[in-house]
């Protein structure tokens, strides 16, 4: 790919010179699905249901997780459908979003179409939850999808290098809504779990963030590693892996033995690979990391803790 920007035509967000597409009801809706984000959504998931199971330290009703997460995935989607219409013009700079259904489909969904979809669904999530769950699990998920395109896409992404650290945030709302749909109530537990993937979500984007790192400046988004050294960012990374490791210790009188067990496991794997990344850019001064690596492993570490906690939720042993 060239550094020079892509051209777009006005109406569709496509590449000049390639053909609208067809719009068939298959190609919508598959459109309408990338937008999105299936994989990012299946990630916050995983946290909902534990969560769920540590608010009834047991089983809730299967009507009710269904309708939490479907709730969920409606807000979620909701909100990555609005930052994808957002940042169309970014995401046909850069390599790794340029396939994202409003630059690469030429028109099987037109941006105002997917704006009115985002809309939809946060909706459909809010009278989803409302109704089946409770207003305050729905409030929740309200403030997740408005987190996430005022504060994130709008304010501080093109525009601050703490974009992620505060942004992030919009991603942490699922335990909280996981738990107000259980308790209708916000306590303790679901504040220590929302920091965890607070303080876990830095290390895990900036890790791919050094990856694309040369997509990002293309789009002249400040990410961290587009603004500071690569041992600048290391450092970052290890000082918030620290965090997030004390993070999921505080949960330990809530868990049980067995949880605090695990995470103190899970915790030094995680700081293992931290340090690794850190010593490897110092040692080569930052000019072939591999940072994939340990995003991979921060996907793998936050769901094995997210297990640990509905297994020890569910077990009669592993309490304190």
């Amino acid at each position: 790919m060239t550094s020079a920007p892509m051209a777009l035509t006005a109406e569709a967000g496509r590449p000049t010179g390639q053909p609208p597409a067809r719009r068939t009801p298959q190609a919508v809706a598959s459109a309408l699905i990338a937008l999105t984000k299936p994989r990012i959504i299946e990630l916050l998931l995983v946290t909902t249901v534990p969560t769920m199971l540590l608010a009834q330290h047991g089983l809730p009703s299967l009507k009710l997780v269904l309708v939490t997460l479907i709730g969920g995935t409606f807000a979620a989607g909701s909100a990555n459908t609005i930052n994808c219409y957002i940042d169309r013009d970014i995401d046909a700079l850069m390599k790794r979003t340029s396939r994202r259904p409003l630059v690469n489909q030429q028109g099987a969904v037109k941006p105002a179409e997917a704006l009115a979809w985002g809309i939809a669904l946060g909706a459909g999530a809010t009278l989803l939850l409302g109704l089946e769950a409770n207003w305050l699990a729905a409030a929740l998920a309200d403030a997740a999808i408005l987190f996430y395109v005022f504060v994130y896409t709008l304010l501080l992404k093109r525009r601050s290098p703490s974009n992620i650290v505060i942004g992030g945030a919009a991603g942490c709302f699922p335990v909280l809504v996981g738990w107000a749909a259980v308790t209708d109530a916000v306590s303790v537990p679901a504040i220590v779990l929302f920091a965890v993937i607070f303080l876990w979500t830095p290390p895990h984007f900036w890790a791919l963030a050094m990856k694309f790192k040369e997509d990002y400046a293309r789009a002249n988004v400040p990410m961290l590693p587009v603004v500071a050294s690569p041992v600048a960012v290391t450092r970052k990374i290890v000082l918030y892996s620290y965090a997030m490791v004390a993070a999921t210790l505080a949960l330990a009188p809530y868990a049980g033995w067995l949880y605090t067990a695990a995470a103190v496991g899970l915790g030094g794997w995680f700081l293992l690979e931290a340090h690794r990344l850190h010593r490897q850019v110092r040692a080569d001064g930052g000019d072939k990391p591999f940072p994939m690596r340990l995003f991979h492993l921060s996907i793998a570490y936050l769901t094995l803790l997210f297990v640990v906690v509905a297994v020890a939720a569910l077990l009669p042993v592993g309490r304190w």
